[in-house]
């Protein structure tokens, strides 16, 4: 079951594109590289875990299917555990971004419980943190521009609807 990792997570990885997959890329790039989604990262280590492989392995895949910081240390992690490092130890030099993963996967590593649907959750968990603080901007961007188009529309309004208006009633009224 756990030779079908590799081409899942793979095959996941592809489809994020050329900014995150790192799949046929060479290792000495110019530019960085911007950070994986982190409930990007959680759903895949959740599919490499339901398909079988262990803790090790599913870090180890993960991290060879990211680019950047945060898949060497997915890898780094997975060594550091497969040579016998504390859990908290191998997840000392992993980035914040990779804190979810550290926090959901730590009860599966020590006590052998499934990371799987604490993983889903997590990932859904953030998805919807996003789209909580998506909403909460996009709230404060209207109440922020209602001003500056008041501003802008209000003289035109005046000038272009009610002063004709005005001109002409006091036309008939001979003013």
């Amino acid at each position: 079951m756990s030779e079908l990792v590799v081409p899942l997570v793979l095959a996941a990885a592809q489809l994020l594109g050329p900014t995150h997959a790192r799949i046929g890329t060479t290792r000495h790039r110019q530019q960085p590289t911007e950070p994986v989604d982190p409930a990007l990262v959680l759903d895949l280590l959740a599919t490499a875990v339901e398909s079988g492989a262990d803790l090790p392995r599913a870090l180890t895949t993960v991290g060879a299917a990211i680019d950047g910081d945060g898949g060497e240390a997915l890898r780094r992690v997975a060594a550091a555990l497969l040579l016998g490092a504390e859990w908290s130890v191998a997840w000392n030099a992993a980035p914040p971004s990779l804190s979810p993963a550290r926090d959901v996967l730590a009860p599966a590593w020590i006590t052998g419980v499934s990371a799987a649907p604490g993983l889903r959750s997590a990932a859904t968990e953030r998805r919807q943190q996003r789209r909580h603080r998506a909403r909460r901007a996009s709230a404060r961007l209207a109440v922020r521009l209602v001003l500056p188009l008041g501003l802008c529309f209000l003289p035109s309004f005046v000038l272009i609807g009610v002063t004709p208006v005005v001109i002409a009633l006091a036309g008939e009224l001979g003013w």
